[in-house]
């Protein structure tokens, strides 16, 4: 029974096993303390980070008292948080008001356990690696529908945001909170659609698996897609963690401090964490799902951090979730804040059809290398649906044209 279970649930063969011995226990709760503690470190030096990359970009000196370098800025602010006075709005729904943090911060925490943060994964090998004589991955948890875990987890954290808007009895954070679930929605069909791109071509829902698959740079999923889902994913995820230039329900201009508004001592600290924690999470997923995880770039043949041997992965984890994160500051730091309407227009009449029309292609060109040989047929497969893709183009171009033409005609309905 306890074998089913750890198959279904978490395919680590460490739990492959008819009796779970102390020794597996010890290892399982070792791995969830550093999960913890792995989650609330990196989320406190990413707060740091971001202050002091946009600082620098700013011609501003940025956290340089608390600790060495600023670096324990956060943690006086976190705890200055915590003694704050925690209010509690007349009209608010109390119980969902309480619990609303809860739900935005606990699924960002949650997100950890599927990432794979490291392992042995050069020459071939699947990442497994040998702990007190049991072999086991550097993840919480590797179960079967791995991706799914994730859209899931990434979709339930809305909920948060959405229930706090509308406990607080107030006008501005509902408002919030209402572009929160529109604005979920919009992107939530795109960020599928790019991830059915590589699920397509890793054959697998396990998160270790699409490590596994990405074995060479060839065939990394960010050059295996042909990098347009990696762009859609990127584009679309960075809508659905509210960062810049996509931050329209906590838009200080039109609402006040939007969904957040009537939040104030550690439950405002929780919905910070969440979405700094989000962010970390999202982009650790973006490794694992095009540049192949813990996977080694080697260049002329060499693992610059071959040395380090099973820890090598989680180096190379580091590294490239770094570059993401110097990416999601960067955004934040030069691009302006889109209007609600070009937010939408974005989502629904471009990166929705992009998608879609990306995947069928990859979808055909799957199906012509399944059933022919050579690259004859590829290539005609190819350049049909570039064709295609090209009248779809013209076709919803001259569509939306002859909307907007008809819309001005008619004036406005209100």
């Amino acid at each position: 029974m306890i074998t089913m279970i750890a198959t279904v649930l978490a395919a680590d063969p460490m739990l492959d096993t008819d009796k779970w011995w102390w020794k597996v226990l010890a290892i399982v709760a070792a791995k969830v303390l550093a999960i913890f503690v792995i989650g609330l470190v990196a989320t406190m030096l990413m707060v740091w980070f971001e202050r002091k990359i946009v600082s620098g970009m700013q011609n501003r000196i940025g956290p340089n008292k608390a600790g060495p370098f600023g670096l324990l800025q956060t943690l006086a602010d976190g705890t200055k948080l915590f003694f704050k006075e925690d209010l509690l709005p007349e009209k608010a729904d109390k119980w969902v008001f309480r619990l609303a943090p809860f739900l935005a911060f606990v699924p960002a925490f949650l997100l950890w356990s599927v990432i794979p943060l490291g392992g042995d994964f050069s020459n071939g090998h699947d990442g497994t690696v040998t702990w007190f004589g049991e072999t086991t991955r550097i993840q919480l948890i590797d179960p079967p529908i791995g991706i799914l875990l994730v859209l899931a987890l990434s979709s339930i954290g809305v909920y948060g945001i959405m229930l706090a808007g509308w406990a607080s009895g107030s006008k501005y954070p509902l408002l919030g909170s209402v572009r929160a679930s529109a604005q979920m929605i919009s992107y939530e069909a795109a960020l599928g659609l790019s991830l059915g791109a590589v699920l397509l071509m890793s054959g697998t829902l396990s998160t270790s698996g699409i490590v596994i698959g990405q074995n060479s740079l060839g065939n990394w999923n960010i050059v295996a897609t042909g990098f347009i889902p990696f762009a859609i994913f990127l584009i679309a995820m960075t809508a659905e963690l509210n960062r810049p230039p996509f931050d329209l329900v906590e838009a200080e201009q039109e609402l006040v401090g939007g969904f957040n508004t009537e939040y104030s001592s550690i439950r405002f600290a929780l919905f910070f964490l969440a979405e700094f924690m989000n962010v970390i999470t999202m982009s650790g997923i973006m490794v694992t799902l095009f540049l192949g995880g813990p996977q080694p770039l080697e260049l002329g043949g060499v693992n610059i951090f071959g040395w380090a041997g099973p820890l090598g992965g989680t180096l190379w984890v580091l590294l490239k979730t770094l570059a993401f994160l110097y990416a999601y500051v960067w955004f934040r730091a030069t691009l302006p804040r889109l209007r609600y309407d070009q937010l939408m227009d974005f989502g629904w009449k471009l990166l929705i059809p992009v998608a879609l029309g990306w995947f069928l292609v990859l979808a055909a060109l799957q199906m012509t290398r399944d059933k022919y040989d050579g690259l004859g047929p590829v290539m005609v497969t190819a350049a049909i649906g570039v064709v295609v893709l090209l009248l779809a183009y013209l076709l919803f171009t001259a569509a939306l044209t002859v909307s907007r033409r008809n819309r001005e005609r008619e004036g406005a309905a209100y």
